[in-house]
């Protein structure tokens, strides 16, 4: 009899899952809802970040081949002639030498120093914003994703204060659902936020890095317009010299 009993109560004992699944089940619309917004948000910095990460290491690869190469060409034309055709720095060049092309067009007299740094300026900023694009996306989804999560949370707790009050009791079976709810969405929104936050800083910091390369490349296009060719960087520095090898040989000893 008293096994019995206990069978009885043991079949009769709410049996509850609380994993991941169930807890978003009882969610609900908003909690599914959530994790979607959350999930674009996600994959969406993702892709920004690997498809920046290349397009930047494409440009520092192209700074590099014209620090190696331009400047060892004879002109500016010729220069520009080694450079790929979708290179950062082949357009300042162009667009330098298209600006040497256009001063001698104006009927307007205009410094030509003024003229070409307002042009390889342009040239320079057009390259610096194509560089910057996506990433106010990153600092969007760094800035809102924790509070998208927050809504997640808030309707949770929500939720579970309404089954106490149903219940009129706090109990863990009542609660444990929208509560795990309530705390999974937490975790996502964050979950999201800290790697977007991280992309956001380290591509800013290597987009100031290619800028300033390029502001050098750009100074240096500008002094070589405006001296004739006479202005350039050295193409590579010199060696140092290496010391006199020690002499191997004992002196000869006077007899």
């Amino acid at each position: 009899m008293f096994i019995e009993i206990l069978a009885a109560a043991g079949s009769t004992a709410p049996q509850s899952a609380f994993g991941f699944w169930e807890s978003m089940q009882q969610g609900g619309v908003i909690a599914w809802s959530v994790l979607v917004i959350l999930a674009i948000m996600s994959v969406s910095s993702f892709y920004i970040l690997f498809s920046k990460l290349f397009e930047q290491s494409k440009v520092m690869k192209q700074g590099a081949t014209a620090r190696a190469s331009f400047w060892k060409a004879n002109s500016m034309k010729e220069g520009a002639a080694k450079l790929d055709k979708n290179s950062a720095y082949r357009q300042i060049v162009d667009d330098g030498i298209k600006a040497e092309e256009d001063h001698a067009r104006l009927t307007d007299p205009v410094e030509a120093h003024d003229w070409l740094h307002g042009s390889l300026n342009r040239s320079q900023g057009l390259i610096n914003s194509k560089l910057a694009t996506g990433l106010p996306w990153l600092a969007t989804v760094g800035a809102t994703s924790p509070f998208i999560g927050l809504f997640g949370t808030v309707i949770g707790i929500y939720r579970a204060l309404i089954k106490i009050g149903i219940a009129g009791q706090a109990s863990i079976d009542a609660v444990a659902g929208p509560v795990g709810e309530a705390l999974i969405m937490t975790a996502l929104g964050l979950g999201v936020a800290v790697p977007a936050v991280l992309a956001y800083n380290w591509l800013q910091g290597r987009n100031k890095r290619i800028a300033e390369d390029l502001s050098d490349f750009s100074n240096d296009v500008l002094g070589y317009i405006s001296s004739d060719g006479a202005v350039r960087p050295s193409a590579m520095k010199a060696a140092p010299a290496k010391p006199a090898a020690a002499a191997t040989a004992k002196p000869a000893v006077k007899k």
